[in-house]
């Protein structure tokens, strides 16, 4: 039945996968997005095309980051509200929060074109890479809403017990970002811009999809007269503001690899760059997909004051965590060439830089997953600034000192060692807060 609360479930592993992997294969299509607009792009348009893409991303992060504090603030403040039995106010707060990601994606949208032209001028690009920027991101800011609603009704219908759901959604846009990539580009001539409008309309799929969900009534969440509680927008951004310190800092990170691959490495080093950020980013989205289908599972645990339940889903979860990471690590260096050969021919200067990039940052995918639980895991327990330290530390400070010291002495090796060096720290960290917790949540 549609409203069965498959949180009272026993934690088993089979019940935890019922519900992570549905989002884990979500997660994995949803990093198809940019990644298929990196192999349309460089290999119909050109590397110079790929590096734009790249040089773009902080901007498209900043969107990203405000969507992802509040979807994954909002979920774990509601669905804790819903252990409580307290549906009828989680359901108030709910539409409150998707109306307040309406406005936020309203204003993004009007600062994104009035910043952009300023910002790209500012950067030292040749004619032609500044312009693939403006030509991209122009086109890709008309979507920002339909980001924003996608990132949260992907998260709400998990937490509604809909993963198969926002999974198909998930799929369908993926398929239609790689279907209008070809028609964009390829068929129309459209270049650049096309990518751009074949990765806004495959997010809209589930924006589409969530409104007409959630306003139905049998659905778990769905949409009710809002109540304004400021208090529920603060708890959301708190909980949240670790995921919107992961993303915001990932765009500054991003800018400083940008401007020292330039000064090492020239454009090159940009797309260079552009490749291995797909390569990490496709494991992360594995580790990202099953931290947000267990977050609701924790939220409702803590809600009902179920600490053996709780204790046994972590265990378990870090069990699931250190598979996938064996598993991705080996891969990806076994892999090395023939990921880096489908952005990149082997005659073209990219393709060596990025296959040494990708076999030296391989060791991070040992420790990316367990750092990306613990701040989720935290999130999900309501504990916001235990979850930010983590997360800002982890792609902040760690990656800022390494950014700054390793190049000094390894030049082009030290930027890729920056990331596995970065990660490790993060790990000893994430570490220390999960024992340090450990009575006060039971787990």
């Amino acid at each position: 039945m549609e409203n069965t609360n498959g949180y009272e479930k026993p934690v088993t592993l089979r019940n935890i996968l019922g519900f992570a992997v549905p989002t884990i294969v979500m997660t994995v299509f949803m990093s198809f997005y940019t990644m298929v607009d990196g192999l349309f792009v460089s290999n119909l348009i050109g590397t110079d095309a790929l590096s734009a893409i790249n040089l773009t991303a902080p901007v498209i992060q900043l969107v990203t980051a405000i969507s992802t504090m509040l979807a994954t603030g909002g979920s774990a403040v509601i669905m804790k509200k819903m252990g409580e039995k307290k549906s009828g106010e989680a359901k108030e707060d709910f539409t409150f929060l998707i109306i307040v990601n309406v406005v936020v994606g309203l204003f993004m949208c009007g600062a994104g074109y009035l910043a952009m032209e300023p910002i790209f001028a500012g950067m030292g690009l040749t004619a032609a890479v500044e312009g693939y920027c403006v030509e991209y991101l122009s086109r890709y800011l008309v979507f920002t809403v339909p980001i924003l609603l996608m990132n949260n009704f992907t998260l709400y219908m998990i937490a509604s017990e809909k993963a198969k759901l926002s999974l198909a959604c998930s799929v369908t846009g993926g398929i239609l970002n790689i279907v209008l990539d070809y028609v964009l580009i390829a068929g129309l001539g459209m270049g650049i811009r096309g990518a751009a409008i074949a990765t806004g309309l495959g997010y809209s799929v589930t924006a589409a999809v969530g409104l007409v969900v959630f306003s139905q009534k049998k659905s778990l969440l769905h949409f009710k007269k809002p109540a304004f509680r400021p208090k529920v927008l603060g708890n959301a951004a708190a909980n949240g503001c670790s995921e919107m310190a992961t993303a915001l800092v990932t765009g500054i990170i991003t800018m400083m690899f940008n401007w020292t691959m330039l000064r090492y490495a020239g454009e090159d080093g940009v797309a260079a760059v552009t490749i291995i950020m797909y390569v990490l980013m496709f494991a992360s989205s594995l580790y990202t997909g099953y931290s947000y289908g267990v977050a609701p599972m924790i939220s409702y645990c803590y809600g009902e004051k179920n600490p053996g339940k709780l204790k046994k889903l972590v265990f378990l979860s870090l069990k699931v965590i250190a598979a996938i990471s064996l598993a991705t690590a080996a891969a990806s260096f076994l892999l090395a060439k023939p990921l880096v050969s489908v952005f990149a021919r082997p005659d073209n200067p990219v393709y060596s830089l990025a296959v040494a990039g990708n076999r030296i940052c391989t060791a991070a995918l040992l420790f990316i997953g367990f750092n990306i639980f613990a701040s989720g895991m935290f999130t999900a327990l309501s504990n916001g600034i235990v979850s930010a330290i983590l997360a800002f530390s982890r792609s902040f400070v760690f990656m800022l000192a390494m950014m700054a010291v390793l190049p000094l002495f390894f030049g082009v090796n030290g930027i890729w060692l920056a990331t596995p060096a970065a990660e490790l720290m993060a790990l000893a960290l994430s570490a220390a807060m999960f024992f340090r917790y450990r009575d006060r949540y039971g787990y």
